[in-house]
């Protein structure tokens, strides 16, 4: 199979950035949105964490079979199908007669992001050799992907206040079909390798983390205690401990242990998770606040997270060049020690005032440089018939952290009178300094591999 020329490869590279734009775009509109949704289709906040959760849960527990499926059938042919399943799913999101059809469409749309996602990672790689080509690869698909982080509240607000809710969803319709054209014209299909599917492991974790994520939204309505929040986090830790045993006993796993056996990948894999809680719980709850406690519109909501966002953006842009000069390892440090700041700012003094809290929110956002030395730490030294599947895990730990975050975060948002930020960003500044811990030791750990293989190569 014949690697496409330079230009191509960019031009098909612009294609696959601008399915993961729709994503990463979808996320940040829906946050500015979801009080305006609520109010229009009845409802209360915890119908506004399923219109988040419920897609994150879809996204999160099918990209293990995505990133297998992917492996199976071609990378390219799995993106293609994504791109189609978002839209339409897209399209019955505008649609929507109520908040459960909404839901439910919302988790369609998952189900696409969920193909979108690994394939996104597995063509890349496809496409562009290890090292500088790869490295800024990657950073252009971090950077345009934090177009739609940066533009999602501004547009989606400004829609929401004009138009109304219903179009930020219509929206995802051109850019699916512009993408799909490229995907189609300039992306070579990747090598097919047949990996099964494993079906009690893909509904374990579907029923874990469907449980968890319901009880903690649970939590906020009953309370802990009530019956319906213990039996759902009991079903869901039940299903996790489930999981955990089942993927050791058939024959061939959703998640092959192989791939844990690397303290490195054991060690991005956890560390995506937190940053993913963190994240989206962060953005889940700003918005929210910034609307529902501050009272500001949709658009004033986008543009009080604008500056965030950017921040995030020029970041990501500039990844490339951060990370060749830090490291992996080392970039992943600094922006998680930068997290830890950032949040722990925001826990004391956010919620003020608009000014105050968009000002301690900055610091947490250089956190966002973590997203592609993990990815590219995670890609490194994996097997090429097993990227695919590799891609999947990584990212499926990432969107499961987001969901629960929001689940969680969402509730300790209403935890006491009002909504406060103390309590959800308190627990994100734990959380990183956790996260920043599991790196360093994950560094140390490295090192000496990476110099016994140094000087295992080194002739005599």
């Amino acid at each position: 199979m014949t690697v496409p020329h330079d230009r191509a490869r960019r031009l098909g590279l612009a294609a696959i950035c601008l399915g993961f734009l729709m994503i990463t775009t979808d996320t940040t509109i829906v946050n500015v949105a979801v009080g305006p949704i609520v109010a229009d289709l009845g409802g209360s906040l915890s119908a506004a964490q399923w219109i988040v959760s419920g897609y994150t849960i879809a996204f999160a527990t099918f990209l293990l079979s995505a990133g297998a499926l992917a492996d199976r059938i071609g990378s390219r042919v799995a993106f293609v199908a994504g791109l189609m399943l978002f839209g339409v799913a897209s399209a019955a999101c505008a649609a929507a007669p109520s908040i459960g059809a909404l839901i439910a469409a919302r988790a369609l749309q998952g189900l696409g992001a969920a193909a979108l996602m690994p394939c996104s990672l597995a063509l890349i790689t496809h496409m562009f050799p290890a090292g500088p080509e790869r490295r800024g690869a990657l950073a252009a698909w971090g950077g345009i992907s934090s177009i739609g982080l940066a533009a999602g509240p501004v547009v989606g607000g400004a829609l929401v206040d004009s138009v109304g809710w219903r179009l930020i969803f219509l929206v995802n319709l051109p850019i699916a079909v512009v993408a799909l054209a490229g995907v189609l014209a300039y992306v070579t299909e990747t090598p097919r390798h047949r990996h099964p599917f494993d079906l009690p492991g893909q509904a374990l974790i579907i029923v874990a983390l469907g449980g968890l994520s319901g009880g903690f939204i649970l939590a906020g309505s009953l309370g802990w205690g009530a019956p319906e929040t213990v039996a759902l986090l009991a079903l869901g830790i039940l299903a996790a401990l489930g999981f955990w045993r089942v993927e050791r006993l058939v024959a061939l796993p959703m998640i092959p242990p192989e791939l844990f056996r690397r303290r490195q990948f054991r060690t991005v894999v956890t560390v995506g998770g937190i940053y993913n809680f963190c994240f989206y719980g962060n953005l889940f709850c700003l918005s929210l606040f910034f609307h529902e406690e501050l009272g500001l519109s949709p658009f004033d909501t986008g543009l009080a997270l604008l500056p965030l966002t950017l921040v995030i953006g020029v970041i990501a842009f500039n990844s490339g060049r951060m990370i060749a000069r830090l490291g992996e390892w080392r970039a992943m440090i600094v922006s998680l020690s930068a997290g830890v700041v950032g949040a722990a700012v925001l826990a004391v003094f956010g919620g003020d005032s608009v000014a105050v809290t968009i000002l301690a929110s900055l610091p947490f956002a250089a956190v966002s440089l973590c997203m592609q030395a993990m990815t590219a730490l995670a890609m490194e030294g994996t097997p090429v018939e097993r990227i695919g599947l590799a891609a999947g895990v990584q990212n499926a730990a990432r969107q499961a952290g987001g969901a629960l975050g929001v689940a969680l975060l969402g509730t300790l948002l209403a935890a006491g009178t009002g909504l406060s930020l103390h309590l959800p960003i308190g627990l994100i500044a734990v959380l990183e300094l956790v996260a920043l811990g599991l790196t360093v030791a994950g560094r140390r750990e490295a090192q000496p591999a990476t110099a016994a293989l140094n000087c295992s190569s080194t002739p005599g």
